[in-house]
């Protein structure tokens, strides 16, 4: 039971036609939180093998979406979106409804870190093998050189290099290096493809309009900045050194390595990896207490 390896979706290859495939999975149904929970529930109680197909495929233009942002590293959409779908199984095959979060929230970590393992083992210059903070300047160089405008093609000017080497801690030269390296591998959402219909586009034409409406929006934000002020309070149960470890390792926008923190605390790192499951177990434990008062969950 709770084997995966049954499920199929449709066919997808280096030789798919995208535009027939994302024709194809638009026509998965959106799931409604309660359905959500209820199928979350049959699969994991029951090993019913119709739920579990329902939340991966109703979560396949989550992952095209998701699949469509590593577009700039020169390896084929086909094969990102086929490791972006072994994520998604991954995360329904993880995925506890209890804790009161959707699955799509819960699954963009499985599907992004499922396309980013394969993007470090198909690139020749990034090897697995690489420091953390050469895969954090991998992933991020592109977001940053948006955010200060140095999208163009060729070198960056000494201002812009230095800003991200601080920003990401590494040196000037590595930011050159992997600058050139990526350059040469830039692709576009606006590159040209032909359509089913024979029409030409591109391949942001694509994609689907999967914004809410203004009523689902309000309700959304409000949740969400309850189950934010919620997390913010239970923090606070925690004591100071497991609040901290907790925040840069789960928390952060760029996590802390558990070396980082035995160096910052001198100790282990498998004091660290045993401080933070501690404090998450005592954390989850905070939040489900505090949710269940609130009739938050």
């Amino acid at each position: 039971m709770n084997n995966m390896s049954y499920i199929n979706l449709p066919a997808l290859s280096s030789d798919t036609n995208i535009g027939r495939y994302l024709d194809q999975i638009r026509k998965f149904p959106m799931l409604e939180k309660d359905e959500e929970y209820m199928l979350a529930k049959a699969w994991h109680l029951k090993g019913d093998s119709k739920a579990a197909h329902k939340l991966v495929t109703s979560h396949l233009r989550l992952v095209a979406k998701i699949a469509m942002g590593y577009r700039g590293y020169g390896l084929p959409i086909a094969d990102l979106i086929a490791e972006g779908n072994i994520g998604m199984m991954h995360a329904v095959k993880k995925f506890d409804p209890e804790k009161g979060f959707r699955l799509a929230t819960y699954a963009m970590w499985w599907i992004k870190a499922a396309i980013q393992e394969f993007v470090l083992r198909s690139w020749s210059q990034v090897k697995l093998g690489t420091t953390a903070s050469q895969k954090k300047l991998f992933f991020n160089l592109r977001k940053i050189k948006n955010k200060i405008n140095a999208i163009e093609d060729g070198d960056m000017n000494l201002e812009q290099v230095e800003h991200i080497a601080k920003k990401l801690n590494v040196s000037n030269e590595e930011v050159v290096d992997m600058n050139r390296r990526m350059t040469n591998h830039d692709q576009s959402l606006n590159a040209p493809i032909g359509k089913n219909d024979g029409e030409s586009g591109e391949w942001q034409d694509l994609l689907a309009d999967e914004r809410q409406d203004q009523e689902q929006q309000i309700s959304y934000i409000q949740e969400l900045n309850k189950k934010k002020k919620l997390m913010e309070e239970s923090l606070n149960f925690l004591k100071d050194r497991e609040r901290d470890i907790i925040v840069k390792r789960r928390l952060a926008e760029n996590p802390k390595t558990l070396e980082d923190l035995s160096q910052e605390y001198n100790v282990s790192r498998e004091r660290i990896r045993q401080i933070e499951t501690r404090a998450f177990e005592k954390l989850q434990e905070i939040v489900k207490n505090k949710a269940e008062e609130l009739k938050i969950i």
